[in-house]
């Protein structure tokens, strides 16, 4: 799976991305990181909306990803704060009903992987704290195997102890399936230890891009950090 981005500009008169290239095999995580109102999750976006709101291309192995949208989605797993659940519902019953929209779901694998995450399936989603939505979200998107995970801060509810193992279950995805891992977060450890590519990202663009060395010119000084923080 190769995710690439080509040149997109939004064509939205709001805000919008600008001239954002990058490419994402699979197999490899990288992190978006910039202050809030960079543009991080309006990146994410893009490729989650219906409607094609920008030129140039996001191509997902070799095809634009609004050709087959429907197809696309299916092959994305989002994981996120803004999503949408029956809040009334436990997460078993919210799966079943989400589960008709990807054909690879499989029941047993997400009930495996909320035990494993310490999260009992019979827990109405409406009283589920923010990390606890995020793990529901998580092993849901597992049980149905996607090629491309999104995550939007979605470790930022977590306690320090349970984020080490949710990225233990990030790597294991990456080493056993086809799979890559686009996320975005604010916490620095996470974009200095967890990282295989940073994109860093300003008013709409990406201003820095590359491979994770922790090599000291990559990275804003520890001023230019809190400036813009």
């Amino acid at each position: 799976m190769l995710l690439i981005w080509n040149q997109v500009t939004g064509t939205e008169k709001e805000f919008r991305l600008k001239e954002i290239s990058f490419s994402l095999e699979a197999g490899y995580l990288m992190v978006l990181a910039g202050p809030n109102g960079a543009g991080k999750t309006t990146l994410l976006r893009y490729m989650l909306e219906e409607k094609k709101n920008y030129t140039g291309e996001i191509l997902l192995d070799g095809c634009e990803i609004h050709e087959d949208h429907k197809k696309t989605l299916s092959e994305i797993g989002y994981i996120s704060e803004e999503n949408s659940f029956f809040e009334e519902y436990t997460a078993m019953e919210n799966a079943r009903l989400l589960s008709v929209f990807y054909k690879e779901w499989e029941e047993e694998l997400f009930i495996r992987i909320m035990k494993d995450m310490e999260l009992s399936v019979n827990k109405t989603v409406g009283t589920m704290s923010r990390g606890e939505l995020m793990k529901f979200q998580m092993a849901f998107a597992m049980a149905h195997k996607p090629r491309l995970y999104l995550l939007d801060e979605a470790t930022g509810g977590m306690d320090p102890v349970f984020r080490k193992d949710f990225y233990k279950i990030i790597r294991k995805i990456l080493e056993g399936e086809n799979a890559s891992v686009l996320m975005t977060t604010h916490i620095q450890e996470e974009i200095e230890k967890q990282a295989d590519y940073i994109g860093i990202m300003e008013n709409g663009k990406i201003i820095r891009f590359g491979e994770n060395r922790e090599d000291d010119s990559f990275y804003p000084k520890t001023e230019e950090r809190q400036e813009k923080q």
